[in-house]
């Protein structure tokens, strides 16, 4: 029986921290950042989406022909998750890092809404924004994208 009580104090205990913990994360409809984005070149489309306190983007549909696109590793770049740990910084702007599928560099990123409907994502090295690129994505509102992630001809 002591074991029992022991278990529901731990029980109650991480309840409580965890419900306390995502209350101080924001509500998805205050995160301009979150939906469907068209990459710059309009050959990928993510899923931006909150994951825990953080947001992440999932590589879910790919411009291609042929064979399903490898990463480095050889294996598909469908469903890849290449934007990770992107947490709030100053002027609404979110940053994390981003994954390379083709060589398996990680880079350090940043992401904001420009305008409405216009993501800017920004890669950078050596922790200095000046020494990156930065891609103007688009919200995607097109059709629903095909097997094996394939973006539809008229995606935009």
């Amino acid at each position: 029986m002591r074991g029992a009580g022991f278990f529901a104090a731990v029980l109650l205990a991480v309840t409580s921290l965890t419900g306390a913990y995502a209350q101080s994360a924001p509500p998805p409809s205050d995160i301009p950042e979150e939906g469907l984005w068209l990459s710059e070149e309009h050959d990928g489309l993510f899923s931006i989406e909150p994951c825990g306190h953080m947001l992440c983007g999932q590589l879910i549909g790919m411009a291609y022909d042929g064979a399903v696109p490898k990463d480095v590793w050889g294996r598909s770049q469908c469903g890849i998750r290449m934007l990770t740990d992107f947490v709030p910084i100053e002027d609404r702007k979110w940053q994390g890092h981003i994954l390379d599928p083709r060589t398996g560099r990680v880079y350090q990123a940043r992401i904001w809404v420009s305008q409405p409907n216009i993501l800017k994502l920004r890669g950078f090295v050596l922790g200095m924004p000046l020494l990156g690129e930065t891609q103007t994505w688009s919200r995607y509102n097109g059709p629903p994208v095909g097997p094996q992630c394939k973006l539809p001809k008229d995606a935009h």
